[in-house]
């Protein structure tokens, strides 16, 4: 590359976007708290697929470019907004109920609630290592009452350890990214749907010979942002003023759920017309869009037949176990059968990783990376080692915290090639750890304090949704991806997600336990809607349920991940071998994921409307329409926005 290229590379990364990227992390932290944990206007506020917080960031910042020209300066340069952009995407989602608040939070609950529930305390409590969670009462009942200032000598010990491993996990999910970056990237040219939302959202711009981002000027995109603008606008106006008649796209019921006979099997069918869906969907390759639902549709046919052959009726969403038609196992294999997959078609590129790493001498590809391949391999051995060891100090087995450790950074490195391929980071994973430990031998295998360790762990694989900490992982490749096609230096990017994940973990631990010593966590929104508060009281009961009642293997559970691991080869080759076979394996992975019930009606528009499109428009009108789908997202999250911003201050006057 040419030295005045990398020099106009290296412009992204300068002290004025250190500052904003500083700024705006306060600001998307505190937002965060505020308008997600305590008043509840945002149920993912920085995390979720795609940020809504991102994004609202990034059309302010752009949009105040145009004030800056109007006062006679240029303001940012695209660069410079899109590094802002790819940095906050990877440090400020920690502020979130799946994140920060569910790590810190979810170890200290069983102490809690042992109060009332004697039993825990000589089940399983016993076995906490002092470091596991603040062990004084006092400390313990103020997190949840209250009215109190952090004890944080109480906490240091908690958050070192805990924040260690946190801080361990993202280096070694990071530098495997940055180990498959150019595979995804440059060889395999994934699609990252969601990487072409800021790259459209901010073009390229000049005022007075200096580069400055602009907004798009395609009316194309400004009626799809209108569209959902307007829509978001008058149903947020609603929450504040319920006179105000509103324009319902998800949660109204179309068909009650029918409790008895084969049915039952359909489900409640609620109306979930969510627009960011419908737009993803329509960014995707028709035959993921198609199969998503598809699938979908083949699960609740299993189900009905499922019930009419004499299994207790219930919803389809709801069959957690390993019966026919065991939806969540079938995901769990497919999930590993793609993971075999996925490090087949990357083994040369890993070969000649490995190779440089070991060999010591980086070729021209290796200075082009975020960081040396030598560098990233060491980062991901020691990392591996030590949240190993940190398990063992828990008090599992070597070959047992080495199995945790490894399924959490599968997963996490899954979820972020899934969504770098097809934009489908938002779904759940379908199986947590613990449950893909147990199908070997049952729960009865672990020993009491690996139970504690395996439980204690779950905030890094529970659930998914893009709402916990798996997030980071696919907010980094996606950064890389938006470096990649804006031609950025991905090594100065590199550092800037690094400082800024630190400082955003920092600040986040300080707000989260301020704020909650103040108000309560029992007094804010996160205890009494969504899964947080359910699953904090739930971690105890899980672990009493392991230790008291231990279970034996399930060949059930074998059968239907080997299943669904059999299902997903076939469709891949199928899909390989035959140019026109509809059916995508990643598809039939979404439709036996928690949370198609409600996706697979979007996934249905998107797929239409992509459909007529291009049968009766081309390639040529599809790729007209496609800022009219970006325009869509954006306008919806900008909407959204918008209404936590104005819940924040409506509630603080």
């Amino acid at each position: 590359m040419p030295e005045g290229a990398a020099r106009n590379q290296a412009r992204a990364i300068n002290a004025r976007t250190i500052a904003i990227i500083f700024i705006a992390l306060i600001l998307i932290t505190l937002g965060g708290f505020y308008g997600e944990l305590v008043y509840g206007a945002s149920y993912t506020f920085a995390s979720g697929v795609p940020s809504m917080a991102c994004i609202f960031l990034l059309v302010v910042l752009t949009a105040g470019n145009g004030l800056l020209r109007r006062w006679g300066k240029s303001g940012l340069s695209r660069r410079e907004l899109l590094a802002v952009y790819a940095v906050t995407l990877v440090g400020g989602p920690l502020m979130t109920h799946g994140i920060l608040a569910w790590m810190i939070g979810h170890n200290l609950a069983p102490r809690y609630y042992a109060r009332a529930i004697t039993e825990w305390q000589t089940a399983f409590l016993q076995y906490f290592p002092a470091w596991y969670s603040p062990p004084d009462m006092d400390t313990v009942e103020s997190f949840f009452v209250g009215q109190a200032s952090v004890p944080w000598g109480m906490w240091w010990p908690t958050l070192a350890a805990w924040g260690s491993f946190m801080a361990a996990l993202f280096v070694c999910t990071l530098s495997v990214v940055t180990v498959f970056r150019l595979q995804w990237i440059t060889h395999e040219r994934l699609s990252f749907p969601l990487a072409q939302v800021p790259l459209e959202l901010v073009r390229e711009g000049e005022y007075q010979g200096k580069p400055s981002g602009r907004l798009p000027v395609l009316a194309v995109f400004w009626i799809g942002f209108g569209i959902t603008l307007s829509i978001g606008l008058i149903n947020a106006l609603g929450i504040f003023f319920p006179a105000m008649p509103s324009i319902p796209l998800m949660g109204k019921t179309l068909m009650q759920w029918q409790k008895v006979g084969p049915m039952a099997g359909l489900g409640q069918i609620d109306l979930w017309l969510d627009p960011t869906i419908i737009a993803i969907a329509f960014l995707i390759p028709k035959e993921l869009s198609f199969s998503c639902w598809f699938f979908w549709i083949v699960r609740v046919a299993l189900t009905v037949i499922a019930i009419a052959a004499g299994h207790t009726p219930q919803l389809p969403e709801d069959w957690y176990d390993a019966s026919f038609p065991a939806p969540y196992y079938q995901g769990g294999g497919a999930v590993l059968a793609l993971g075999v997959w996925v490090l087949w078609t990357g083994r040369r590129h890993l070969a000649r990783v490995f190779r440089l790493a070991l060999t010591g001498r980086p070729d021209a590809s290796d200075s082009s990376e975020p960081v040396g391949y030598r560098w990233a391999v060491v980062g991901i051995i020691l990392s591996l080692a030590y949240m190993t060891y940190f398990c063992m100090m828990i008090g599992t087995r070597p070959f047992v915290g080495l199995a945790i450790v490894l399924l959490i950074v599968a997963l996490y490195v899954m979820w972020a090639r899934l969504r770098a391929d097809t934009g489908l980071g938002f779904i759940p994973f379908p199986l947590g750890v613990e449950d893909m430990m147990m199908i070997p031998g049952g729960s009865a295998v672990f020993r009491f304090r690996e139970v504690v360790a395996l439980i204690g762990l779950r905030w890094t694989y529970f659930p998914g949704f893009g709402e916990s900490f798996e997030v980071v992982t696919g907010n980094a490749l996606e950064a890389f991806k938006i470096a990649d096609s804006a031609r950025i230096n991905p090594r100065p990017l590199f550092k800037a997600i690094v400082i800024g994940f630190v400082f955003s973990m920092i600040v986040g631990v300080y707000v989260f336990l301020t704020g909650t010593y103040h108000y309560g966590f029992l007094n804010i929104n996160a205890a009494s809607s969504g899964w947080l508060h359910s699953q904090m009281r739930g971690v105890g009961g899980r672990m009493y349920e392991m230790v008291t009642n231990p279970t034996p293997f399930d060949p059930a559970a074998l059968i239907a991940v080997s299943a669904g691991a059999a299902v997903a080869v076939i469709l891949g080759i199928l899909r390989l071998r035959l140019w026109w076979w509809p059916l995508h394996p990643f598809g039939y992975l979404a439709a036996n994921c928690w949370g198609m019930h409600w996706f697979w009606q979007a996934f249905f528009v998107g797929w239409l409307l992509k459909s007529l499109v291009v049968r009766y428009g081309g390639l040529r009108l599809y790729r007209r329409m496609v800022p009219l789908a970006i325009g869509l997202l954006v306008g919806d999250q900008v909407a959204a926005g918008i209404r936590v911003l104005l819940t924040i201050i409506s509630k603080s006057m």
